[in-house]
């Protein structure tokens, strides 16, 4: 069985989304660079569809991690959140799919946590939506299922990493922080409570746009 393991950008004050995030804001107000680091390398252009980018040591550790993921879990925010029916999670009547459009850059299947239930989504380049009612240890079962050796991606937001954090059901967090002071907004490492988990640094690569940290959690 592959890792439970969370791959996300941070600003340098800890945030990984800005504040009001909204359909017209998905990253929240002032957050636009978070990810400019990433943007051009080649291989974010490939997992989106497009050719060409950047090589180096950014887009290896970026490579890397694209390739070990099997199946994706996420939070409702991160499939589609903001204002009407997907913002509050009060109704799945709005026929809207989230950010993702045709063709996601997941290429497998995404397990959405969420409190209503909703038919799968299937898109293009084999990105499946499947909507998990019953809890993140549920979705876990269901994406570890679907992947068998290879990894599964906690991908976000916030308050599903969290989650997953103080259940310790993580086994490795890498993250990318960007020389970028966001001052408000989503933190990685909110709501944890007293019980921290232990984390173990066993990768550190520096760039000149972003530092990559990766951790293992201690259990």
């Amino acid at each position: 069985m592959g890792k439970v393991k969370v791959d996300v950008t941070m600003s340098l004050d800890g945030f990984i989304a800005g504040p009001n995030q909204s359909r017209e804001h998905p990253l929240g107000e002032g957050a636009q660079g978070l990810h400019d680091w990433a943007f051009e390398l080649a291989s974010f252009r490939e997992a989106h569809g497009e050719t060409g980018g950047e090589t180096g040591t950014d887009d290896e550790i970026l490579d890397e991690a694209f390739r070990a993921v099997g199946a994706t879990v996420m939070g409702r925010h991160m499939f589609g959140g903001g204002e009407g029916p997907w913002g509050s999670d009060a109704s799945f009547d709005d026929p809207w799919e989230g950010w993702w459009g045709d063709d996601p850059p997941y290429h497998g299947p995404v397990f959405v946590l969420t409190h209503h239930p909703r038919e799968k989504v299937t898109k293009e380049g084999g990105t499946t939506f499947t909507f998990v009612t019953d809890g993140i240890e549920a979705a876990l079962e269901q994406a570890q299922a679907a992947v068998g050796e290879k990894d599964v991606l906690v991908a976000g937001g916030g308050d599903a990493v969290q989650q997953y954090l103080k259940a310790g059901l993580l086994d490795e967090l890498q993250i990318h922080v960007v020389p970028q002071l966001l001052g408000g907004g989503a933190r990685l490492f909110d709501n944890l409570g007293a019980d921290l988990p232990e984390l173990e640094v066993t990768r550190v690569v520096e760039s000149p746009a972003v530092t990559h940290l990766r951790y293992r959690v201690v259990k």
